[in-house]
């Protein structure tokens, strides 16, 4: 067992913790939408107007903060106009992007925002650049969020939606860098600008408008976008998106379940550039922007390993261990850290996706141990980040892996502490000095196993959330943390 001296200083304050840094992503790839999120009012499985209600549930429980849909890639080849109306009316297509299967469109704006509905979370919307049209994008916002007369606004109230809804986060394209149109930064800049400029403010809805950010170190995008966006007297975009996996070879991703420990290390290392990459994209945003007025949304972000044997290599279905479990932490507790910039994150994806929060498979449904660490980090929701220390060794030679990531903050009189312990074989003493906070009393809880370990349809609760031991005194906080885990301390 190693000892830690850990530092909190609540006088110290870092920033404010958006909700949305703890969003979800949900596209309309392999199963998330179709068998994941959505079954059809006719299904067997309990639904609610074809929405399954035991993840409507799960989102709940965990307070789902945003939704981001309908893509990802897809969302540069979807036609909004395509998913309203009667069902049996509603153009099929091919998803090209992900498994070239039969898009029925079933599934569409109207069905979306009343998942936002009955989860209680903010929609957020990617509009299509890549093969739409600003007319297009125009008369979507207009058909979602327009009070008044006009040809969209009389389309939604035909089809059953009288009053519009509120849309705060609307994102024009996505990966314009890639399968989104393989633009340079400087063409993405001007189709922004054009994009943007019909993005109009109706009825009273303010739109935060996310202009496509950077693949991981693409530092030049970012370079470029922040040069150009910026019309006099004000900016054309709220925010800006970074998309960044934690892959250490795209040759070769591996198994979600198959790996030896040099694979563990050397993902976690991987998630741990998340901090130095916020801090090299927010450096250059600083230059531009010192008042911070566009924040980092990091909206697609998580693990990626080939996909399960057997399963259509276009779903990107995989399972979820403690291994992800711990990229998840490490990175929630870089959002936290770096709060003053990032105000929203989505991990990809929801249901059935990557580095899921949830898998289902018929009317059974699985919370993954990701699932857990969001449980576990939810009390940061709207906190004020506060300065954090905490002694640490690196594990691996050669790879960024300290043994301990962290974060606090305060909200409400309540200071809530998440800590990871990363090593796969060693606990973790934690002796962390209390200041500017009058800590007495401390309840805990725990997410811990074999880095292997993960919940599957036969047994669901292998990976769960316990309660554990902790003490305050003298403003002192001790704990253990067994090998490979994830705690959270509320303290009082």
């Amino acid at each position: 067992m190693k000892e830690f001296k850990m530092l909190i200083n609540a006088l110290d304050k870092v920033g404010h913790i958006n909700k949305e840094i703890y969003g979800n992503f949900s596209e309309h790839l392999g199963r998330c939408i179709y068998e994941g999120l959505y079954v059809g009012e006719d299904s067997p499985i309990e639904n609610i107007c074809g929405i399954r209600k035991d993840v409507i549930d799960a989102m709940k429980q965990i307070q789902v903060p945003v939704l981001r849909w309908p893509g990802g890639c897809f969302a540069d080849e979807y036609h909004w106009m395509d998913g309203i109306g009667p069902k049996e009316k509603r153009k099929r297509m091919v998803n090209t992007n992900w498994g070239g299967v039969v898009e029925d469109n079933s599934f569409g704006t109207h069905e979306f925002m009343k998942v936002c509905e009955l989860t209680g979370c903010e929609p957020y919307i990617t509009g299509n650049v890549g093969s739409g049209t600003v007319k297009e994008m125009a008369e979507w916002i207009e058909y979602m969020t327009f009070d008044g007369v006009s040809p969209m606004a009389e389309l939604r109230r035909q089809n059953g939606q009288d009053k519009p809804w509120k849309l705060k986060y609307f994102a024009v394209g996505n990966e314009s860098w890639g399968c989104g149109g393989n633009m340079s930064p400087e063409r993405y800049t001007q189709e922004y600008k054009k994009f943007a400029s019909f993005c109009k403010n109706y009825s009273g809805n303010q739109l935060y408008r996310v202009a496509c950010g950077p693949s991981s170190s693409d530092y030049n995008w970012t370079e470029v976008m922040m040069k150009n966006l910026k019309s006099p007297g004000y900016w054309m975009a709220e925010g800006l998106a970074l998309h960044f996996y934690s892959i250490p070879d795209w040759n070769a991703k591996g198994y979600a379940t198959e790996f030896g420990e040099e694979e563990y290390y050397k993902l976690l290392s991987c998630a741990n550039f998340t901090g130095p990459l916020i801090e090299a994209h927010s450096k250059i945003m600083d230059r531009y922007d010192p008042e911070n007025h566009v924040g980092l949304i990091v909206d697609e972000w998580g693990t990626w390993f080939e996909v399960e044997k057997g399963t259509n290599p276009g779903f990107l279905y995989q399972q979820n261990t403690m291994r992800d479990a711990m990229v998840a932490a490490i990175s929630l507790n870089a959002f936290n850290r770096h709060c003053r910039r990032v105000k929203m994150a989505n991990i990809a994806q929801m249901v059935n996706v990557l580095q899921a929060i949830i898998l289902t498979e018929g009317e059974k449904l699985v919370k993954t141990p990701t699932y857990h660490v969001f449980d576990l980090f939810k009390g940061h929701m709207e906190g004020e980040a506060v300065y954090c220390f905490s002694e640490n060794v690196n594990i691996r030679e050669g790879l960024d892996t300290p043994m301990l990531t962290s974060s606090a903050s305060v909200k409400d009189g309540v200071m809530t502490v998440t800590i990871a312990n990363t090593s796969h074989e060693e606990a973790a003493a934690i002796s962390c000095d209390i200041r500017g906070f009058d800590a007495k009393t401390v309840k805990a809880r725990i997410l811990a196993g074999e880095m292997h370990a993960h919940n599957t349809f036969d047994a669901p609760e292998t990976v769960v959330i316990h309660e554990m031991d902790a003490d305050i005194k003298d403003g002192v906080l001790n704990a253990t943390l067994p090998a490979c885990s994830v705690a959270e301390f509320v303290i009082k």
